[in-house]
């Protein structure tokens, strides 16, 4: 059950991303339709460029600001033994990009390989039998 979870988390996740890529590629295609009549091609590409600079800038700093703030203002109580859930969630959220990328090689992994992944849910999803 908490393998199931976490497939279809990760699932979720390269699914935002690659909706989160087409919006970013095509409003950068719709700012360039738009500004190739006003300006040449040349000029709207790197209007575009300076837009999608802009904008990463822009995130960065919030998510550096929201670092930083996390790591004043939190105080980690100290861990009794190892939770493998909280530690894929605590990955998740400190490397959102690590686990997306994790997540499409898992993916293309189990497209390329359907008998070994499997085996691999099979094995983590029977339940255990009794220990006599």
């Amino acid at each position: 059950m908490i393998f199931e979870k976490t497939l279809m988390t990760l699932a979720a996740a390269a699914a935002i991303a690659a909706a989160a890529a087409v919006a970013v590629v095509s409003a950068a295609f719709a700012i360039y339709a738009v500004l190739v009549p006003l300006v040449t091609a040349a000029g709207a590409a790197a209007i575009v460029s300076a837009v999608a600079a802009l904008i990463v800038a822009v995130a960065g700093m919030i998510a550096a600001r929201k670092v930083e703030g996390r790591h004043h203002n939190s105080q980690q109580a100290p861990q009794q033994g190892f939770d493998m859930t909280s530690k894929v969630v605590e990955i998740v959220r400190d490397r959102p990009l690590m686990s997306i990328g994790i997540g499409l090689a898992a993916g293309i992994f189990a497209l390329k390989n359907p008998g070994l992944t499997a085996s691999l849910a099979k094995a983590f999803l029977d339940p255990k039998p009794p220990q006599r």
